[in-house]
């Protein structure tokens, strides 16, 4: 482990506490840990990087998976397909992960953002309700491919996965965008914890400082998850489309600055 002051961990905890609350709502809380990291480890390689923020968004995503298990229970027969699919396209996205230049999908992911900020902003009724566009074996086949095809995304690239999985519960499937999101924390479990054991295999995570991270995300979770059930969807949108709207700005400066 890189050598860390204190003051450091203070700066990466407080990251990860914030990370975890917008990641317990719509998802994107790698928008501030992971630039928090980058900041404060200089010294750490990328992979260090990138597995220790899956090692603290892994206790965030857990709290905020068991929260919103309790207090929505989404429908079991569409978890179990999404998130088991989503963690085996993210533990073959981290195998794929070094080998693909990041400058390809940079541009495509922006595009689909602006995409999905405008089509979302422009029909308010969007996610107010549940409206099933599937029935029996059709939506648990559509659940699993957006599971499989998202997690992947995950497991290569990382940026907006909580926001693409809810985009696609409520656009693709139909959820409103409090079930879309209960759905979505229990799938990102699966695919934090399908890049770790990745990861893990080649020793890269910094594991006591993905634990004392974890233990921040883990609070910032629950205290997400419960806004967010006491707030419901109205509230969810409105949080949604602030984080893609940050999302297609970071992204923005990366593929025309960086």
């Amino acid at each position: 482990m890189p050598d860390v002051s204190f003051w450091t961990v203070v700066f990466l905890v407080v990251a990860a506490f914030s990370a975890g609350w917008i990641d317990a709502v719509v998802g994107g809380g790698g928008l501030i840990q992971l630039p928090a990291m980058l900041l404060g480890l200089p010294g750490a390689t990328p992979a260090q990087i990138l597995s220790t923020n899956k090692v603290s968004s892994l206790c965030g995503t857990a709290t905020s998976a068991v929260t919103f298990g309790v207090k929505v229970r989404p429908d079991k027969r569409t978890v179990v397909p999404l998130a088991i699919l989503a963690g085996l396209g993210s533990a073959a996205g981290a195998l794929v992960a070094t080998k693909i230049p990041m400058a390809w999908f940079k541009p495509i992911v922006l595009v689909l953002l602006i995409e999905v900020a405008i089509y979302t902003a422009m029909k308010p009724s969007l996610g107010a309700r549940t409206a099933l566009r599937f029935d029996g074996r059709d939506h648990y086949v559509a659940a699993a491919g957006v599971g499989v095809l998202i997690g992947f995304y995950d497991g290569a690239v990382g940026p907006g996965t909580g926001s693409f999985l809810i985009f696609a519960l409520v656009g693709f499937l139909g959820y409103n965008f409090l079930q879309a999101s209960a759905k979505a924390k229990i799938a990102n479990v699966a695919t934090n914890l399908g890049a770790i054991i990745i990861f893990a295999v080649h020793g890269a995570p910094l594991w006591t400082l993905g634990l004392i991270m974890g233990a921040a995300n883990m609070l910032g979770g629950l205290l997400g998850a419960r806004t967010a059930v006491a707030r419901g969807s109205r509230f969810v949108r409105i949080i949604f489309l602030c984080v893609v709207s940050a999302l297609i700005l970071r992204l923005a400066y990366d593929v025309f600055f960086s």
